[in-house]
């Protein structure tokens, strides 16, 4: 079975100067955990998830938590001010450069199961020959899958 059987074709992406709260709006109108993440000409540069949202909006420990509580005394701003600035950048500038892990829609359907489980993604984004975004497979289209080979 190949990639292209069983991804999403109507793919919801984003733009890399989309703002978080855009991307924040858009989880929740599609009831969607992750994008791809593309440029002008619908390349694939990346994928964000809503883990990569809170982490971006969240303290990362106890003591810059604390460190970042005490800015916020002595600026005058509450939290709610920060995360209010916070959502309205722009994706790229919380992205994690890192190289993207994707298919295209000729591989095969146990690449695609080996690059989610190695990795722990839930979704992979899926790209025609020029890297455009032209489809996603989630790791719940897997689990479909699976339980119609394994049922039928």
């Amino acid at each position: 079975m190949k990639v292209r059987e069983l991804m999403i074709q109507d793919v919801v992406s984003v733009h890399e100067y989309t703002t978080v709260k855009d991307v924040l709006a858009l989880f929740v109108k599609h009831r969607i955990g992750g994008v791809p993440v593309v440029d002008d000409f619908n390349h694939l540069i990346g994928m964000l998830s809503d883990g990569d949202v809170l982490r971006y909006l969240s303290p990362k420990d106890e003591s810059i938590r604390d460190l970042w509580m005490m800015a916020f005394v002595i600026e005058g701003e509450t939290i709610e001010d920060v995360l209010k600035r916070k959502i309205e950048r722009r994706v790229y500038q919380m992205m994690k450069r890192k190289p993207v892990v994707y298919v295209s829609a000729e591989d095969d359907f146990e690449d695609a199961i080996r690059l989610l489980s190695k990795h722990h993604f839930k979704k992979l984004p899926v790209v025609d020959d020029h890297h455009c975004v032209i489809g996603v497979v989630s790791r719940g289209d897997i689990m479909v899958q699976l339980s119609k080979k394994i049922i039928s």
